[in-house]
């Protein structure tokens, strides 16, 4: 058994890690741009916001499942299901999401800098000034897309955060550090 402190921690903490994934969905959803020629940018046309965007439902999916026993923990110190499967689960359920997390991260962010610099770099190099509209709605594209990367950074430290915690108690049940 843990302390309330920590238990009211985990519950915030992935309460935290469901609405950056929330919010994150949100934004590569509506992350689109229309051009003056009357062309579209959607994140659908990357694979990789693709990845970030399902990589985010299955983090806030994963944490919508877990809200319920985290509250249940929370208010009465004890596991709903006392046989054992949930200090596990928490423990190899926090520890893959935390990977699939981090991994939406730096595919959200290498795809977001790569191409606004590969951008800026093209419209240098033609003498387009900072204030050409095109250039300013491929910026707004992939500043969002850098936004988004980063609340979604946010889901991935608190999910960091509660997996080192479920591995504390998983071994304290086992009585490692008892």
């Amino acid at each position: 058994m843990v302390s309330k402190a920590v238990a009211n921690s985990m519950l915030f903490l992935r309460i935290v890690a469901l609405a950056a994934s929330v919010v994150t969905v949100v934004l590569l959803f509506t992350n689109k741009v229309k051009f003056d020629d009357g062309s579209k940018l959607r994140f659908q046309d990357f694979n990789s916001y693709r990845y970030e965007a399902v990589v985010a439902i299955i983090g806030g999916a994963y944490c919508i499942l877990q809200l319920p026993f985290a509250i249940y923990y929370a208010v009465q110190q004890k596991r709903l299901i006392r046989n054992g499967f949930l200090p596990e689960f928490d423990f190899f359920g926090d520890k893959v999401i935390c990977v699939l997390l981090a991994t939406g991260v730096g595919v959200g962010f290498g795809v977001s800098m790569e191409f606004k610099k590969l951008f800026d770099d093209i419209f240098d190099s033609v003498g387009t000034s900072k204030s050409d509209p095109t250039r300013k709605t491929y910026d707004k594209f992939f500043v969002r897309g850098i936004v988004a990367s980063a609340i979604l950074l946010v889901a991935a430290l608190s999910m960091i955060i509660v997996s080192l915690i479920s591995s504390i108690n998983r071994n304290r049940s086992k009585g490692i550090f008892s």
